[in-house]
């Protein structure tokens, strides 16, 4: 039985583990839109929330390494730069930075948009769960 409602909110749950990395690598390049050579990344959100959904890390192969005790674990499932992709720029620039403000925008307000679709979903499954039990 839990098994059933572990796998009925997984989904949700991984795609906003998913929504939330991408929501940082976008802010990313909007943050370093005037940076000299900074090349815009991008994550595959389909093929990430696949992987993620297999058990993998939702960002790709490798996780970070800790050599000493102080070090800090990181969020686990989530390596540093793996699995991103970098943005093929539609216009070049003389600094070789290759962020588009607007394309980076409207890839932000999209991803924000499904980030909020997904909690929306995942809250209305836990309600449905709760009106059942209460009955």
């Amino acid at each position: 039985m839990l098994n059933r409602l572990d796998d009925m909110l997984n989904f949700h749950t991984q795609a906003l583990r998913v929504r939330d990395q991408r929501q940082q690598v976008l802010a990313s390049n909007i943050a370093n839109a005037d940076t000299p050579d900074y090349k815009a990344r991008d994550l595959d959100f389909r093929t990430a929330l696949q992987g993620a959904l297999k058990g993998a890390p939702a960002t790709g192969g490798t996780t970070l390494a800790t050599t000493t005790p102080g070090h800090l674990a990181g969020k686990p499932g989530v390596a540093a730069d793996a699995g991103l992709l970098y943005r093929t720029p539609a216009q070049g620039s003389v600094d070789g930075n290759t962020v588009d403000m607007d394309a980076e925008r409207a890839a932000f307000a999209d991803n924000a948009i499904h980030y909020e679709f997904n909690l929306t979903r995942l809250s209305q499954q836990i309600k449905g769960l709760l009106a059942a039990i209460q009955g």
